[in-house]
């Protein structure tokens, strides 16, 4: 069963590993070996996350000579940003009311204070 693109998204962004990845590619492309580098997991290891990556978009990977550069796309990133962006209106939205409602109370509490 295929998912949809948004899901693939989310899921690759699960990792701390393939979030390090990509922040990494948002400076340029790099090598296999070079977005190893800092990780203290094997070659294989990274391998399998860039094909997490690349199934779900987020990465393209070319071939010059013996150099097999990443690129970051950021395209996924985009849709995921809209979509969660969604939500964050809702929360301010809900946060705004909530002010109100609090200001009310406090404005309740003055008058029977008095």
């Amino acid at each position: 069963m295929s998912q949809d693109p948004l899901s693939m998204t989310f899921a690759a962004l699960a990792d701390p590993t393939r979030r390090a990845i990509l922040a990494r590619l948002a400076t340029g492309e790099s090598s296999v070996l070079e977005l190893a580098a800092p990780f203290d997991i094997s070659l294989p290891a990274v391998t399998k996350h860039l094909k997490v990556l690349e199934k779900a978009g987020l990465i393209s990977r070319s071939r010059n000579a013996q150099w097999r550069p990443c690129q970051l796309q950021a395209s996924p990133l985009k849709e995921a940003s809209n979509w969660v962006e969604q939500y964050r209106q809702f929360w301010e939205q809900s946060l705004d009311r909530l002010e109100i409602y609090l200001q009310d109370l406090q404005q309740e509490n003055k008058h029977e204070s008095k």
